[in-house]
């Protein structure tokens, strides 16, 4: 987890080095509200908050 910023934005491929699923599952997850929403940064382009998914592996890893 020392690869993840502690501030900032990051796209669906960084995010999935640190959360295992596939992209569908990811999208799937994001509706269901398992994972964080996303932030839309442009008309193409949505990102997720850095310490969302920080906070989402922290407590996966509590729950374990």
């Amino acid at each position: 987890m020392s690869d993840l910023p502690t501030t900032g934005f990051l796209r669906l491929p960084q995010v999935l080095q640190f959360i295992p699923v596939s992209r569908s599952t990811w999208w799937a997850g994001c509706a269901s509200g398992r994972y964080p929403k996303p932030c839309k940064l442009g008309p193409r382009t949505t990102a997720w908050r850095a310490e969302d998914i920080r906070a989402l592996i922290e407590t996966a890893g509590a729950a374990k």
